[in-house]
Parts: C-alpha cells; sequence; structure tokens
C-alpha cells in the first residue's frame, strides 16, 4: 500500500489557456495509505482521468505523482505496482477462474502454496469458491467482472487498487452484494483503494472518503455525512441527495434575513454578522429539513403547491415560493396536500446553509467556511 500525493494539472491540448481547455485544473490532494477513496462527479468532470494518472497511463500535462514520498511521475504502472480494475471485465477466457485469480501471482513468482492460499481467500470474499475450475469462457458478464475486481485484489504488496466504474455491467440486483463485499475487503485486507463511479450510492456506501468533481475540479472530500450535511458548494449540494438540495434567494436587509423576499428569523447558531457582510447570497436546505407547518406562523413562507407524490417511502412534494422551487420530503403519516394548494413551508432552521458565489459562507453550529 502507499501513500499517494498529486499535485499537478492536465490538459489534453498542446498549448492550455483557459480553464475549459484542462481535463483536470490544478489540484492538490492526498490519498492516506489504507484509505478507501470514491472519485465522484458527473461524466466527463475529469475523474477517469485523475485515476489514469495515479496509475500511470497517463502522465500529467503539469506536476508530479509521489508515492511514499518518491517521484513516480515517469514511472510505468507495472513500476509503480498498481492494480486496476476496469468497467468491463479483462479475463482470460481460455483459463480457468483459479487460474485467472493466479496470474498476477505467477507473474511475479510467487510461490505455489502462497498463490493456492490466496486465491482461495480472494474467490471465497467474492463467492467464487464453487467456481474454481470452471473456465471464464461460459460465464455471464457479472460473474467474468467478479474475475476482474479478484484479479486486481489478489495481491497482497500493491500500491494501491484502482476501479474505473467496475460495476456498471453487473446485475443491478447483485451490485449491492459487491458494494457490500468491497467494503468487507477493504477492511479486511487494509488495502488503498480508489473507485470511480458517477453513481452516488456506490460513492457513498462504499469509500470512506468521497471526492467530489466537476469541470475538471475538485469541489469537496468529505465523509457521506459531511457531504450531506455541510456541501461546501452549490454543486455538491446538488449532487448529492435524492433530490438534490433546495436552493432559494436571500439577502440580509434591514438587520434582517431575507428568504425569497420574505423575513425569517435568524437560525440558531448561525453567524448574523458574516451574513450581514455578505449582503446578498443563497440559501440551501435539504427537501428531508422542509415541513409543512401552519400559514402565518413565525418564520413559515407561504409555498404554492406544484405536485405531490407518493413514492413509496416517503411523500416528495414540489411547491413554488416566488421563483424558486421547492421539494420537501414528507412522512407518509402526514396528509399529502393537492396540486394547486397553498400550504406554508418550515425552510430556514439549524441545518440551513447559507452560498455565495457557489461557496459555503456558513452552517449553523460550525465554524465558517471562506
Amino acid at each position: 500500500m502507499a501513500r499517494i500525493e498529486l499535485d499537478l494539472a492536465h490538459s489534453y491540448k498542446a498549448d492550455p489557456k483557459e480553464d475549459a481547455d484542462y481535463a483536470l485544473r490544478p489540484l492538490r490532494m492526498t490519498f492516506e495509505d489504507g484509505g478507501a477513496y470514491a472519485l465522484l462527479g458527473p461524466s466527463g468532470c475529469g475523474k477517469t482521468t485523475m485515476l489514469n494518472i495515479i496509475s500511470g497511463l497517463v502522465q500529467p500535462s503539469h506536476g508530479q505523482v509521489v508515492f511514499d514520498g518518491r517521484d513516480v511521475t515517469q514511472r510505468t504502472p507495472q513500476e509503480r505496482n498498481i492494480a486496476q480494475v476496469f468497467q468491463f471485465p479483462v479475463i482470460y477466457d481460455t483459463m480457468t477462474v483459479g487460474e485467472n485469480l493466479a496470474f498476477p501471482l505467477r507473474n511475479r513468482k510467487v510461490a505455489p502454496e502462497r498463490i493456492r492460499q490466496r486465491v482461495g481467500v480472494i474467490a471465497e470474499m467474492l463467492e467464487l469458491s464453487g467456481q474454481l475450475d470452471q473456465r471464464a469462457a461460459g460465464l455471464s458478464a457479472d460473474a467474468k467482472q467478479k474475475i476482474s475486481l479478484g484479479r486486481g485484489l489478489v495481491r497482497e504488496d500493491v500500491s494501491a487498487v484502482l476501479f474505473d466504474e467496475p460495476l456498471t455491467v453487473i446485475d443491478p440486483h447483485l451490485k449491492w452484494k459487491l458494494r457490500r463485499k468491497l467494503k468487507q475487503i477493504h477492511h479486511e485486507l487494509k488495502l488503498t483503494l480508489i473507485y470511480v463511479t458517477h453513481d452516488q450510492v456506490e460513492a457513498l456506501t462504499f469509500a470512506d472518503q468521497v471526492v467530489v468533481m466537476t469541470e475538471g475540479r475538485v469541489v469537496q472530500v468529505g465523509t457521506a455525512d459531511a457531504l450531506f450535511e455541510r456541501p461546501e458548494h452549490t454543486f455538491v449540494g446538488h449532487f448529492i441527495g435524492s433530490p438534490g438540495m433546495n436552493f432559494l434567494p436571500a439577502a440580509w436587509r434591514d438587520g434582517r434575513l431575507e428568504v425569497a423576499g420574505r423575513p425569517v428569523a435568524v437560525p440558531e447558531g448561525a453567524d448574523a454578522s458574516m451574513l450581514a457582510a455578505a449582503g446578498e447570497f443563497t440559501l440551501g436546505v435539504r427537501p428531508e429539513y422542509v415541513t409543512l407547518a401552519p400559514l402565518g406562523a413565525p418564520g413559515v413562507l407561504a409555498a404554492q403547491v406544484l405536485s405531490c407524490q407518493d413514492v413509496g417511502t416517503y411523500g416528495l412534494l414540489t411547491a413554488r415560493i416566488g421563483d424558486a422551487l421547492v421539494r420537501a420530503r414528507l412522512g407518509l403519516d402526514e396528509a399529502l396536500p393537492a396540486a394547486g394548494a397553498e400550504v406554508g413551508l418550515r425552510l430556514v432552521g439549524a441545518r440551513s446553509c447559507f452560498y455565495r458565489d457557489g461557496q459555503l459562507l456558513v452552517s449553523p453550529h460550525r465554524e465558517p467556511v471562506a
């Protein structure tokens, strides 16, 4: 395993002149030895480019890659001792499952007894023990990708194991089992794992630390709880959650807080002086923390219901306050209002966040950011 440090930028253009020319804008970050990380973001955000730079498949156009204090920027994947699992299975169809799993170890002249032991451990973890003597050619895509995962995990001496959307070809019913298995494997083997995905469920259930990316930038690194409760950028608030965070125009006027042009109380723990200095900003609130309340009550804003859907485990209310759309996740024990009705919504509270130019200003009960 290795501690991996990046201080770099990358462009596929020969002479980049503006931010849009970079696949990865300048960044500095560290992946700690033995950590489980997910690179999360939409297609084209730079996450696979970062993974390929770590592995050595791509050399950064600027900067360096450091493993355990050694500059490996010019080193090959073999010299970096990296294992990589790709989106689609990379195995030998003419070999058995056991031979495929053993191949990386035989290539490195590992003792036969140790190969048998290690293949047995990985096969049991991935529930492949009963197929070790079966030829890979006749297996389903799901089983072949499990073999690819096993080939990446079988070596004990790797600096890191890198996964590039490895569950894409897996049947949705089996994905949750493999995510759980990968988490278990990480805890048992203590490998440094870096996992690329655009699926927030995969990222948040697999990783100890999630690296959220957009447009070639890293906008936040944090735990699932931190990304949900305290998004440091409006993109994170929008991208994480189902549905994502609500954003409404807010301002400090005449010594009071206004949301969508209507006065509300400053939530407990918020820094009123910082809000006053900001002038105009944006309120961010999760749909989980928007609640129905009596019209006319203090801090309650009138909203017109556009729709209210029963989605099985909760009711999803969509309403309009002024020009802003607001979504709320309601309990099924609550009476769901009809479209067109006017309701009262309580938005501002202890879990509200405030943003200016997309960056977090204040999150109540926490230290101010930037």
